[in-house]
């Protein structure tokens, strides 16, 4: 086909690539791009997807708006985009080993947040009672969150929760109380799942206590689904009724949700879940988004995703293992899965500060509460991650690396916290930001992470040498 000249009128605009048309955001691309490949990200809830996938999500399906489900669409022009979404689903039960005969897999949801609450909306009622982990133990915003003052999330605002809690002295959930806490309280919904949680599920023990009372069982898989997709963890789908998931984690494809039900669980179990989703929660699929989460799948179930993500669990203990042998203590003492959660509060340290001081040294990573604290402003630990720098090809040797790294940062901030004189994390900002001891060895820390960093490459971009050094 001849090439169509592109227009000179007021559309001439639709066609200028980023660079020309709007310089100002593609220098923030860039500055993004090399904050990436210069530093250690080790968020947990974070990864660094393929190019693919990128592709995928900036496609033309972006222009196409499709409310409703395959073969039942509120707007014509959806052939395409049907078929799209049939095969995103198909590729789901794929790469989680599912049965289509026994389980469906709703693909719209735009985040795993939408997607929990939508599983709420189709299983019960307002004001219906549900049990998630606590907040403060590892669990999620969105499986009923709330504080003395305020209820936190929707799902504390429109359903009654009663969160479990794990054992204080272990870190390993408390399945004992929550039996006895689930007897009492009858849940409608039984929640697993976690944030910072560095362990796996007993989930054969929570099918038995779900059962006590009739209450459904809910997985949200979100930070392990690419773990669970490579079975290197328990399996949610032998023993639940519905499993929830962003796309973005260890599965490592675009920011969406997925929502699974059991077909055999209830008769209009999926009509209540499909209509959840839409009309219920959200609008118009992001059919861009669909066709990346289509390709995350389909990598999810190749060799050599499960090679990753076996590399995932090695990593993460071998940072574990590292640490401890500095007697620093980690909850649960190590790790089954992406996580370690460092417990700061025997050296006198909040994650806050610590967060703080990596941020300057080119090291991502978030603070967390750790189980007893008492202010989630300050809390007492950091999560760390191991999925992100996997994806850059980093194993043992290197994680060794980054494990020293922190040791470092940690060392740093008590030399910090001393120089400051107070506890106050302003003080402890201008300390990092002068000119003393604490202040050099951070420069030198920023100097090495980032020659270290440097040698790996960035998923997505394919020829470092176009990454453009920022400041």
């Amino acid at each position: 086909m001849a090439s169509i000249p592109i227009p000179n009128d007021f559309n001439k605009c639709l066609y200028t690539p980023l660079a020309e048309a709007d310089p100002e955001i593609q220098a923030l691309v860039d500055r993004e791009t090399y904050r990436q490949f210069r530093g250690l990200e080790l968020i947990a809830s974070e990864n660094l997807t393929s190019l693919a996938v990128m592709q995928a999500n900036g496609s033309v399906f972006t222009n196409k708006y499709s409310e409703g489900l395959p073969g039942a669409r509120y707007y014509g022009g959806n052939e395409v985009v049907d078929e799209l979404e049939v095969l995103c689903q198909n590729r789901a039960l794929e790469a989680f080993h599912l049965d289509g005969a026994k389980w469906g897999v709703n693909v719209q949801p735009y985040s795993g947040s939408t997607a929990n609450f939508a599983a709420f909306t189709a299983l019960i009622q307002p004001q219906d009672r549900i049990m998630g982990l606590n907040l403060a133990d590892g669990g999620h915003l969105t499986h009923g969150a709330y504080t003395r003052k305020r209820k936190i999330s929707a799902s504390s605002i429109y359903f009654q929760p009663l969160p479990y809690q794990v054992d204080h002295s272990t870190g390993i959930i408390d399945y004992d109380a929550l039996e006895k806490n689930a007897i009492l309280f009858k849940p409608r919904i039984l929640i697993c799942g976690a944030s910072a949680y560095p362990r796996d599920w007993d989930y054969a023990r929570l099918r038995k206590i779900a059962d006590i009372n009739g209450s459904y069982l809910m997985m949200d898989m979100a930070h392990i689904s690419g773990l669970v997709a490579a079975q290197v963890q328990n399996d949610p789908f032998e023993h639940c009724d519905v499993v929830c998931t962003t796309t973005h984690k260890t599965l490592r494809g675009p920011r969406a949700g997925l929502i699974f039900f059991r077909k055999d669980k209830e008769a209009d179990l999926e009509k209540r879940i499909n209509d959840a989703v839409f009309p219920a929660c959200q609008g118009g699929p992001h059919n861009n988004t669909i066709a990346a989460v289509a390709v995350a799948l389909k990598q999810a179930a190749t060799p050599e995703f499960k090679e990753y993500s076996t590399q995932i669990i090695k990593n993460t203990r071998t940072i574990a293992e590292e640490l401890v042998k500095h007697d620093y203590k980690l909850q649960t003492e190590g790790s089954d899965n992406h996580l370690v959660l460092w417990d700061l509060r025997p050296l006198g340290l909040t994650g806050s500060k610590i967060e703080k001081l990596c941020d300057l040294a080119e090291i991502t990573l978030n603070k967390n509460s750790v189980p007893g604290d008492k202010s989630a402003a300050t809390p007492g630990g950091v999560r760390i991650g191991s999925n992100a720098l996997t994806s850059r090809s980093m194993k043992e040797d290197e994680m060794r690396q980054v494990a020293d790294f922190l040791h470092r940062a940690v060392q740093i901030a008590l030399a910090a916290q001393k120089e400051a004189g107070s506890k106050l994390i302003k003080d402890f900002e201008r300390v990092l930001k002068g000119d003393g001891e604490a202040a050099k060895q951070l420069k030198q820390l920023s100097e090495d992470v980032q020659a270290f960093a440097t040698k790996f490459p960035l998923p997505g971009v394919p020829d470092s040498s176009t990454i453009k050094k920022t400041h």
